[in-house]
C-alpha cells in the first residue's frame, strides 16, 4: 500500500511537471563551432624572420532557455578549446577555458516594465559601444542588473553593475571591496541609460555611459555619451555614430576631447548586389602627459569596425593616435545559400606620427558563406597592404617585415536544436 501512494505521488509530480511545461516554452539548443586560422600578419605587422602561425579552436555551446511569461530564464556553457592543448590523457581542462557564458532571468513587472539579472550579453544598435564580440571564440558578456522599459516602438535601459572578486586580500564581503581584476577595461562599477525611438524610416538611440575603474586610492570614472541614428528608404540606408568620452580611465587619466564620428551609406543596387561605403573618425592622443585626447570604444564587437584582421582597438591601439578609416564594399548574393563579401578599407591616423606621416595602408577583406542544411560553412582572406606609416607605428621597419602581410581562415557552424 505504502509502494502503491509512493508511485502515485511520483506520478502526480510527473503529471504536475508535464503540465508546467505545456504552459511554458523550454528550448534547448547548442553550437559547435570549429575554425581553422593562418595568421601571418593578423593583429599585428609579422616580421621576415617569424613562421606563420596556424591552428584550429573549437567554441562550444550548450543553451537552454525556459519562458513562462512572468519570467524567462537562460543558461549558457561554454568551453573554447584548441586542438592539441592538453596532453592525452590529461586529468583536466589545461586551459581552464570552461564558464558560464550567460545566466540570468528576466521578470515581468507589468506596464511595460521588467528586469533582467545576471550575466548576459549586452548588445546595442550596431555594437560599435555595446557587443556581444560573437567573432571572438569566448564571446563578450556582463554580470549586471537591468531595468527595462518597453511601450511600442520606444525602449529604456537602465543598467547597473557592481564587479568584486574573491582574492582581495582582506576577504570578500566582510571587509573591502577592492577589485583586483584589470585589463581590457574592466570595470569594478558600471551605471548606464540607454533610450531608443524608432519610426517609420528613422530610428535613434542615445545612451549614457559611466564606467568606475579601480586605483589604488579610490575609482576613476570614465563617462561615454552619444547616439547611433539610422535611416532607410527603399534601396537606400544610412546609419551614423556620433560619441564623446570624458573624466578619466584606467591609469588615472584625464581624458579630454575625445570623439568618434561615423557615416555609413549602403545601396541595394540589384537583388543581388549590395554596395556599402562609410567613414569614421577616432580620436587619437594629443594631450600632455597624464592626460589623453584618444577615444577607446570599449565594450563593442571592434572586429566588425576597422577591418577583420583587428590592427586597431582589439587589445591594441588603446591610447595612440587615433584613426580616420575609408571603406567601400559590395556584398554578392550568389544564390539562395551562398554570398560573398569584398571590402576595402583605407586607413590613415587622426593625428600624425612622430615622423610627419600618417598614411597607414590599406586592407582587403573577402569573406564567403554557404548554408547548408542545419550548418553553414564560410571562408575567409584578408591582406594588409602597409606603408611607411604603418611599419612605424607597428614599431617594424619594412625591409624587416615579411611580405605578404595576410590572414585566412575556415569556420565550421552547427546549432543543434535538440527542443524547441
Amino acid at each position: 500500500m505504502k509502494k502503491m501512494k509512493k508511485q502515485y505521488a511520483v506520478l502526480c509530480l510527473l503529471l504536475l511537471g508535464c503540465l508546467q511545461l505545456t504552459q511554458a516554452q523550454f528550448t534547448l539548443d547548442g553550437e559547435f563551432r570549429p575554425r581553422t586560422e593562418y595568421r601571418h600578419g593578423f593583429g599585428n605587422i609579422i616580421a621576415d624572420s617569424t613562421d606563420a602561425g596556424f591552428g584550429v579552436s573549437t567554441r562550444i555551446r550548450l543553451n537552454a532557455g525556459y519562458d513562462i511569461g512572468a519570467y524567462k530564464f537562460y543558461l549558457s556553457l561554454q568551453d573554447v578549446m584548441v586542438w592539441g592543448e592538453n596532453r592525452q590523457i590529461l586529468p583536466y581542462d589545461q586551459n581552464n577555458s570552461f564558464a558560464v557564458f550567460q545566466a540570468w532571468a528576466e521578470i515581468t513587472l507589468g506596464e511595460g516594465f521588467s528586469t533582467k539579472l545576471g550575466r548576459q550579453v549586452i548588445s546595442y544598435d550596431d555594437q560599435r559601444i555595446f557587443g556581444g564580440l560573437n567573432w571572438a571564440q569566448q564571446g563578450r558578456n556582463h554580470d549586471a542588473a537591468l531595468i527595462r522599459y518597453k511601450k511600442e516602438k520606444f525602449m529604456l535601459d537602465l543598467g547597473l553593475a557592481f564587479n568584486q572578486d574573491y582574492s582581495h586580500p582582506t576577504g570578500f564581503v566582510n571587509s573591502g571591496t577592492t577589485y583586483n581584476t584589470t585589463g581590457f577595461f574592466s570595470y569594478k562599477t558600471m551605471q548606464y541609460l540607454y533610450l531608443k525611438k524608432a519610426w517609420e524610416n528613422f530610428s535613434g538611440s542615445l545612451l549614457f555611459l559611466n564606467n568606475g575603474f579601480q586605483e589604488e586610492d579610490g575609482v576613476s570614472n570614465l563617462q561615454t555619451m552619444g547616439t547611433h541614428l539610422n535611416y532607410k528608404t527603399g534601396r537606400l540606408g544610412m546609419a551614423a555614430n556620433a560619441f564623446i568620452q570624458t573624466g578619466k580611465r584606467q591609469g588615472e587619466i584625464d581624458v579630454e576631447g575625445a570623439y568618434l564620428l561615423s557615416l555609413d551609406v549602403s545601396y541595394k543596387a540589384s537583388e543581388k548586389i549590395a554596395l556599402g561605403g562609410g567613414l569614421e573618425i577616432i580620436s587619437g592622443n594629443d594631450a600632455d602627459a597624464g592626460k589623453t585626447g584618444a577615444f577607446f570604444p570599449l565594450y563593442g564587437t571592434n572586429h566588425k569596425f576597422n577591418g577583420f584582421m583587428d590592427y586597431f582597438y582589439v587589445g591594441n591601439h588603446a591610447n595612440s593616435i587615433g584613426l580616420f578609416d575609408v571603406h567601400l564594399s559590395t556584398n554578392i548574393t550568389l544564390n539562395e545559400t551562398s554570398n560573398l563579401l569584398v571590402k576595402a578599407l583605407n586607413f590613415s591616423g587622426e593625428q600624425e606620427l612622430s615622423s610627419g606621416k600618417k598614411s597607414l595602408g590599406t586592407e582587403v577583406d573577402v569573406v564567403y558563406k554557404k548554408k547548408f542544411k542545419n550548418y553553414s560553412l564560410a571562408l575567409g582572406y584578408s591582406q594588409m597592404f602597409a606603408t611607411d606609416g604603418m611599419y612605424e607605428l607597428k614599431g617594424i621597419t619594412e625591409e624587416a617585415a615579411a611580405d605578404p602581410q595576410n590572414w585566412a581562415w575556415v569556420m565550421l557552424v552547427v546549432k543543434p536544436k535538440f527542443l524547441n
